[in-house]
């Protein structure tokens, strides 16, 4: 196993500040590219559900049968695949429906003059930066452990999640814009709702890091698994529909597995 963190926290930080790409595209881009976006958010769906599917969950289940049998290997995968889409789903349960952060934006938004008071406004920017921030944290957590042991696996990942985090820079930047007038202080707000992915990967380094066995590393993986899985079918590929590009998403899903298949037979 590599245990050198400096390359997965370096991952896990480029992967958080994707939220600063989507910030900037809100502010210098003249229109939206809703094909880019669509296919783009397909391809990060496509990549984490092949990555889930055929390297996490069977490593999960391959380090745990080692350990305990392969009935009580697979039970455990299973559960910690199921464990992992309760926890995100639970930290989803805390986004109010009316300040979701993947409710789609787009940069012609940015010539508008919405009617809603400058506060509130701004409350939903802040708001939407701290929810996007709770749902980084787990994110920085599996890019990392995952780059720790398997560094082409955490490229991979970091890519996928560094896609999805685009369009919630945006969703960040246009209220806090809106409310302030400051692209500044917009730009700042989305890209520190990023950094809750390193220092997700920090605490993996602190907590979990000094106990890591097969055992405990095997578990990880399965939950890792189940939260690529939940955030793809209720985040990414819902997002790609939204900008109105089905068939575009679907073709970049299949290339994302593609592209993911290759990159796991050649490295």
């Amino acid at each position: 196993m590599n245990t050198s963190i400096a390359f997965p926290l370096l991952l896990t930080l480029l992967a958080g500040l994707a939220t600063g790409i989507g910030s900037a595209i809100a502010f210098f881009a003249r229109r939206t590219n809703v094909r880019f976006l669509s296919f783009s958010l397909g391809l990060s769906a496509g990549v984490m559900i092949y990555v889930s599917f055929v390297e996490l969950f069977a490593e999960s289940h391959g380090m745990l049968a080692a350990q305990w049998g392969e009935t009580a290997g697979m039970t455990a995968t299973v559960l910690c695949f199921f464990g992992g889409i309760l926890l995100i789903g639970a930290i989803d349960r805390l986004v109010p429906s009316f300040e979701n952060p993947h409710e789609m934006h787009t940069v012609e938004e940015m010539e508008r003059h919405p009617g809603q008071r400058r506060g509130g406004l701004m409350r939903v920017g802040i708001m939407t930066a701290l929810v996007i921030g709770i749902h980084n944290f787990p994110e920085g957590i599996a890019t990392f452990m995952s780059a720790v042991d398997n560094p082409a696996l955490g490229i991979a990942i970091a890519a996928a999640i560094a896609i999805h985090n685009i369009p919630e820079g945006i969703a960040v930047s246009i209220p806090v814009y809106y409310a302030t007038g400051s692209r500044r202080k917009a730009f700042l707000l989305s890209l520190s709702s990023g950094l809750a992915e390193p220092v997700g990967a920090l605490l993996a380094y602190a907590v979990l890091l000094p106990f890591l066995s097969p055992v405990l590393l095997g578990c990880i993986f399965g939950v890792v698994a189940g939260i690529m899985v939940f955030i793809s079918l209720d985040e990414l590929l819902p997002a790609a529909e939204k900008y109105g590009e089905h068939h575009v998403s679907i073709y970049g899903v299949v290339t994302g597995m593609a592209v993911m298949a290759v990159s796991l037979i050649l490295f």
